[in-house]
């Protein structure tokens, strides 16, 4: 059988991206949360704190979650991330200051795309603060197909949450490398939405052979591959 060309694939994978993402917006508006979004059970593996992309709820990444949970990881919910369409400072602190409130010993972030960057400034600002009262631990973290350097895409679109994701937009968040090797970069072998990859340099980066932006995170491949990450913060 003809393999389709290159074009044909990559717009049917685009398509499936999406029907992906408007599946799980629908699904989080027609379902409840799970119990242990708003009371985590308690688990033997190490504490997980969820960070979405922009423009998403955490139910973006539930399938995942739901994995990490059944894992044995206690999985904590930003709410007050809202859609993450805030600036990555801003998203940060909100997330700087639930990690204070939760006071665990420590916990391993999981992002996606924007996420990551949110997480990556969460662990830069650790560093400054090591050693301060209160000030959260954050082992490592894993992001899902997140823009370290930029999307050239995200330049054109009139959306300022989105356009803050172009290169010339993270690029002072780029230089800073203090926490990279403590990152795992997990990325799809086509993404239609970060022309440039995800890998980052200094960190362990995980090309995987799924095509999408979003619907990697409902991959059970994937999901087995970045609970062994996780996992492997713990270690």
């Amino acid at each position: 059988m003809r393999r389709l060309p290159l074009a044909a694939r990559r717009a049917a994978a685009w398509a499936a991206d999406y029907a992906y993402a408007v599946g799980r917006i629908a699904h989080s508006l027609v379902t409840r949360e799970p119990r242990w979004a708003r009371t985590p059970l308690r688990g033997a593996g190490v504490p997980v704190v969820l960070v979405p992309g922009v423009y998403e709820s955490w139910r973006f990444l539930e399938p995942l979650a739901g994995r990490l949970h059944d894992a044995g990881h206690p999985v904590h919910v930003v709410h007050e991330l809202g859609l993450n369409h805030a600036d990555v400072r801003t998203g940060a602190d909100v997330v700087a200051r639930h990690l204070a409130r939760l006071a665990l010993p420590a916990v391993v972030l999981v992002a996606h795309s924007k996420g990551g960057l949110i997480g990556k400034q969460v662990m830069l600002d650790g560093v400054a603060t090591a050693g301060v009262p209160g000030a959260p631990r954050v082992l490592g973290m894993v992001a899902v197909n997140t823009p370290f350097a930029g999307s050239s895409y995200a330049r054109y679109l009139p959306v300022a949450a989105v356009r803050a994701l172009s290169p010339a937009g993270v690029r002072s968040l780029g230089r800073q490398r203090a926490v990279d090797a403590a990152i795992t970069s997990v990325y799809a072998s086509w993404d239609p939405h970060i022309p440039g990859g995800s890998e980052l340099p200094g960190a362990r980066n995980v090309r995987v052979p799924v095509s999408g932006h979003f619907r990697i995170l409902g991959d059970p491949r994937v999901q087995d591959t970045i609970a062994a990450a996780v996992a492997d913060y713990a270690t």
